[in-house]
Formats: structure tokens, sequence, C-alpha cells
């Protein structure tokens, strides 16, 4: 897992509370547990105006010019913001991986769905909870703005914005030191793999019948 520790990049907007994972990744697509090769269905049926299928190639398809993703001023995106409950639905795990193989790092809204939430940390994707009032402006700055750019910094867990204003955010200190340190569940386990291999040379040693 890539390590997180500051990223300052341009922001795309989903202005719609209670963007479910079905919107994110439509469930035609569900057919692989590979984390790559989402991002390309990633809001496939607002990004296109042609119904989408496995396989099909997308540089030939009918994208949807009112998307927010298909415009030009968002391209290179890999901080998304949202609305409210951002993910809910089905718990399904592609969903963060399209986000993230689409190219997002930080997903920021008021709030999310709590299974999307934990799903987002596993993969390094940073979910970021500010209030909505904050939400408000920033959707503003966004829009008036081309290119705009926010800083996020995990150390320090704040998000600033080009005019130097600092909005303080909360994360669990465990999925804090995961992130920074680019750890997922395999990692973590591997970091004990001293201890592992020799309670497994002892139990070898105790047991040898078990591994006849």
């Amino acid at each position: 897992m890539e390590k997180f520790h500051t990223l300052t990049a341009v922001v795309a907007p989903i202005d719609r509370a209670n963007v479910d994972t079905d919107a994110i990744i439509p469930k035609q697509f569900l057919k692989s547990i590979k984390r790559s090769g989402f991002g390309q269905y990633l809001f496939d049926e607002w990004r296109f105006l042609d119904h989408g299928e496995p396989g099909m190639d997308s540089s030939k398809r009918q994208p949807n010019p009112e998307f927010v993703l298909n415009q030009p001023r968002y391209r290179g995106a890999q901080i998304l913001v949202a609305r409210a409950n951002f993910g809910c639905g089905s718990s399904r795990e592609h969903a963060p991986w399209a986000l993230q193989d689409y190219g997002f790092r930080v997903i920021i809204a008021p709030s999310f769905a709590d299974i999307f939430f934990n799903n987002c940390f596993k993969i390094g994707l940073l979910p970021i909870v500010l209030d909505s009032k904050i939400l408000d402006l920033i959707f503003v700055e966004v829009a008036m703005h081309p290119g705009y750019q926010l800083t996020v910094d995990l150390q320090n867990q704040s998000v600033s914005t080009p005019d130097h204003k600092l909005f303080e955010f909360e994360i669990d200190i465990f999925r804090k030191h995961c992130l920074l340190n680019g750890l997922d569940e395999i990692g973590l386990t591997l970091q004990h793999a001293d201890k592992i291999k020799a309670f497994e040379d002892k139990r070898r040693e105790q047991q040898p019948w078990l591994f006849a």
C-alpha cells in the first residue's frame, strides 16, 4: 500500500447526497476480485450516455459532456469532494477500488456510509469528514476557480485552501499510523514475520505429524 503524507491536488466535485456504491461502480462490473481495472468504469452510468458492459473500450463510448469528470478543468483530480452519506448502498469493496484506480487518493464529505468508510482505509484511500458548511465553501470555490487545489496533510490532520484557510479533521490513530507507513492488513502481519516463523518452527518440532 502506498504511504500517505501530504497531497496537493486538483479537486473534483460530486454535488449529490447519498451517492451509493452502485452509482460509483455499477453491478455488471463486479466480475473480478482484482483491485485494478475498475477506474475506467467509475460512475459509469453518469460518465457515459450509452450502457456499459465489461470489456468495452471506454475510449470509443459516448461520454456525457455534462458530467463533472468529463470536463477538462477536472482532469487529473486526485481529491473528490462530495455530499452527505457518500458510499451508501451495498457493501461492495469495488467502489473504493474504482475510485482509487481512477486516480483519487482523498474523498472529503460531511459523512460516509460505515462499510465504505472502512473499506477505503484498507486500500490507502483517505476518507475525510468535514462539516457540511465547510463543504459548502469548498464547492463554491471549486466552481469559481478552474484547477482549484486543496492540500491534505495527514500528519497534522488538516485540509488547507489556496487562500490559507485551514480545516482540521479527525482520524483514528491506528488508521493514521497505517496510512503514514503504507501498511495494509498484509503489511501489518508481515511486521511480525520473524515471530510467526519462530512459532511455526517450534510447532513443527513439537507436532511433526501435522507436517507429514
